[in-house]
C-alpha cells in the first residue's frame, strides 16, 4: 500500500520557526534542549487534530512568553488564527509582570476555559506535557520536586491542576485529556479517596 501524502509546509514552517527561537535554550533543570518540550506538544495536539495550524500553534505555544518572538510576528508569519492560539497559551497577560503567581495562572486558566476548542487542544497538549514531566520527577523525588518551580507549594500546583483539568473538560474523551486526569490524580491524589 502507498504512504499517503499530505501538505505540511506550514507545520514544518512552524517546526523551523521554534527551533530557530529557542535555540540554544535549556528546558529549566533538565538538561535537554527546550525545543524537545515544543516537540512533544505537537506530537499530542496531533492526536486531537490534523488542522496544520492547530499543529504550528502547539509547536510555538512559547515562543511569545520565552523567547523575543511577538504575537504580531506570528500572525504576519503564520496567521491571525496561529497568534490567537498562542496568546490563548500564553501566560504573558498585559500587566501579568505585576501579578503574583496565583493570580496570573487564575487569569489564563479564565482565558483557556473560555476558549475555542483548538485553543483548548494547543492548552491541553502543553498541559499534559508538563504533567508527564512531573509525574516522572515526582516518582522520583516525591515533594522535593516542588523546589525547582518559583512557586514552591505543591498545594498550589494541585490548585493550578485540578482546576485546568475542569477548565478542560470540554476535552474529556480523548485519550491526551484522560491521560492528563489519570496524572494529576496519581500526583496529587485525592486523600478522600483512599
Amino acid at each position: 500500500m502507498a504512504e499517503k501524502h499530505i501538505d505540511t509546509s506550514f507545520l514544518d514552517k512552524a517546526i523551523h520557526f521554534a527551533v530557530d527561537a529557542h535555540q540554544g535554550v535549556e528546558r529549566r533543570g533538565k538538561g535537554f534542549p527546550f525545543i524537545v518540550h515544543p516537540l512533544e506538544v505537537v506530537s499530542i495536539a496531533s492526536t486531537m487534530s490534523s488542522d496544520q495550524e492547530v499543529l504550528a500553534a502547539a509547536v510555538l505555544h512559547d515562543t511569545v512568553e520565552d523567547t523575543p518572538v511577538t504575537l504580531e510576528e506570528i500572525a504576519s508569519t503564520f496567521s491571525p488564527r496561529v497568534a490567537h492560539m498562542v496568546d490563548i497559551e500564553s501566560d504573558c497577560l498585559d500587566g501579568a509582570g505585576k501579578l503574583s503567581w496565583r493570580e496570573r495562572k487564575t487569569r489564563s486558566m479564565a482565558r483557556i476555559a473560555a476558549a475555542d476548542r483548538d485553543s483548548q487542544i494547543v492548552a491541553l497538549s502543553d498541559k499534559l506535557a508538563n504533567m508527564r514531566a512531573i509525574a516522572r520527577d515526582y516518582r522520583i523525588e516525591g515533594d522535593a520536586l516542588w523546589r525547582i518551580f518559583r512557586e514552591k507549594e505543591r498545594s498550589a500546583h494541585e490548585w493550578h491542576y485540578r482546576t485546568l483539568a475542569s477548565s478542560l473538560k470540554n476535552l474529556s474523551g480523548t485519550v491526551a485529556y484522560e491521560e492528563f486526569v489519570s496524572l494529576v490524580e496519581e500526583v496529587f491524589p485525592n486523600e478522600n479517596n483512599n
